[in-house]
């Protein structure tokens, strides 16, 4: 007896998460099914002023992969796609109006997203909450650790996690909590996609040869200060500068405001290099080809590791010393990315000082940092971490981690290693818990007395 139709639905925000989906499509990573559509989310900060992935030059080479595509935003309307998920008495209801809307009748479901612990990929498993799903990571955040602890209605339903192999050898943590396997999607395949919306992509006019500079408008996640992110793009004009190039082309982010590359073209005339401003509007990893640049520099974008990792081209990294110092709480899902990029990539002004990671030390930073960020999401991570602070904490890798952290979690750098066996002494938890009780009552003395005397 045959059974009911299958169709995919693939969630997508962004073109390089787009063309991540192609490269697994064409690698045939995914299940046969009857029907695959493509389900674009606008997940800017103003949707309306802000082109949809489906808008963006060279969509049309992807378009083919998938039998429709679909919008969330006019679904949900006139709900923002970041902030909406359905109330779970209305779930159901939803569920019916989708398959009503994308005509999809009856037919049994798979769904595969991106960022699950959030919408728009955690709206959608809610309202199709019987549908098995896969996870795709187009970035260096799936190395990090579920920023959350999840609905187990929803974890439990994730198959896998497909994701690009930006470190090589590197296991990712994202969704391990489930024993969600990741899988990688074929690095040949993806620069094959790319090499596409390439060919497709407007003329970009800049020099060959040239050091990219890549912009990503940190003050918009209010990570930095507007005026804290032009200095930053200064510091990379001057760095690229200072290392002997003459042409230099910056690559802003599309939401950025315009006064920041006049900024940097006053500082570009200043230092006597010629500054060319991309306002195309293509993939970084499309100017890659383009330009083929000489040097590649930036904050912790992927982009970076994707030039160097699959393009082989020479990169730098700036700004991550202030990032690691800003990043507010310890658990900002920015943390990993901001964490690998300084750990792995040379800095712009001190490139001598970098030291290859092996994979397995990398490995290690990346569980006592995603440990120290969700212990409660990934508590067999402990003796991992507590493993390679103690064998690898020094000047150079405090930077990783905060004291307070680290003493919260009775984790080895807490304190000085002579007064290492505090935090696990008995005594000292016991004096140490009576200490903050006293405190406690003091506190309440303390108020009100304030009380008494304001009411007198």
């Amino acid at each position: 007896m045959h059974g009911r139709p299958r169709t995919q639905i693939f969630l997508a925000s962004t073109l390089y998460g787009a063309a991540t989906l192609a490269a697994a499509l064409d690698t045939g990573c995914f299940s046969p099914a009857d029907r695959r559509l493509l389900l674009v989310a606008n997940t800017a900060a103003v949707p309306e002023t802000t082109p949809a992935l489906d808008e963006a030059p060279g969509f049309d080479r992807l378009r083919a992969r998938f039998d429709g595509v679909l919008s969330w935003n006019a679904a949900i309307s006139p709900f923002h796609p970041n902030g909406w998920t359905p109330r779970p008495d209305d779930a159901p209801l939803w569920e019916r109006h989708l398959r009503l809307l994308w005509g999809l009748g009856s037919d049994d479901l798979e769904l595969i997203v991106e960022s699950i612990q959030v919408s728009p990929a955690q709206a959608l498993a809610l309202c199709f909450a019987d549908a098995p799903l896969e996870v795709y990571a187009d970035g260096l955040m799936s190395y990090g650790p579920t920023r959350s602890k999840l609905d187990p209605l929803v974890g439990t339903r994730v198959r896998r996690l497909l994701h690009l192999d930006l470190v090589p050898g590197l296991r990712p943590l994202l969704l391990t909590e489930f024993g969600v396997e990741p899988e990688i999607v074929p690095t040949g395949a993806f620069t094959a996609v790319l090499a596409e919306l390439a060919d497709a992509a407007p003329p970009v006019t800049a020099p060959g040869g040239a050091a990219l500079l890549l912009g990503q408008y940190l003050s918009a996640l209010e990570i930095l200060a507007p005026e804290e992110e032009e200095r930053l793009h200064v510091r990379m004009l001057r760095g690229a500068a200072a290392r002997g190039h003459r042409q230099l082309v910056f690559k802003p982010h599309p939401s950025a405001p315009a006064r920041w590359s006049r900024m940097l073209e006053e500082e570009a005339e200043r230092l006597g290099v010629e500054l060319t401003v991309l306002d195309t509007p293509v993939l970084a990893e499309v100017a890659f080809l383009r330009i083929r640049p000489a040097l590649v520099v930036g904050c912790f974008s992927t982009a970076l590791l994707t030039a160097s990792t699959f393009h082989g081209l020479p990169v730098a990294r700036t700004g991550t010393d202030l990032l690691l110092e800003r990043l507010t709480p310890y658990q900002n899902s920015n943390r990993v990315p901001v964490t690998l990029v300084d750990a792995l990539l040379p800095g712009l002004e001190d490139a001598s000082a970098h030291r290859q990671l092996s994979v397995e030390e990398a490995q290690g930073l990346l569980a006592a940092v995603g440990f120290a960020m969700q212990p409660q999401v990934l508590p067999g991570l402990r003796e991992d971490a507590e493993r390679y602070l103690a064998a690898h904490l020094d000047a150079r890798t405090r930077r990783y981690f905060k004291r307070r952290r680290l003493t919260a979690l009775a984790l080895p750098g807490a304190v000085p290693s002579q007064l290492a066996f505090l935090p696990r002494s008995p005594t000292v938890r016991k004096v140490a818990r009576r200490a903050r009780a006293v405190q406690r009552r003091l506190a309440r003395k303390t108020a009100k007395t304030t009380k008494t005397t304001v009411t007198a």
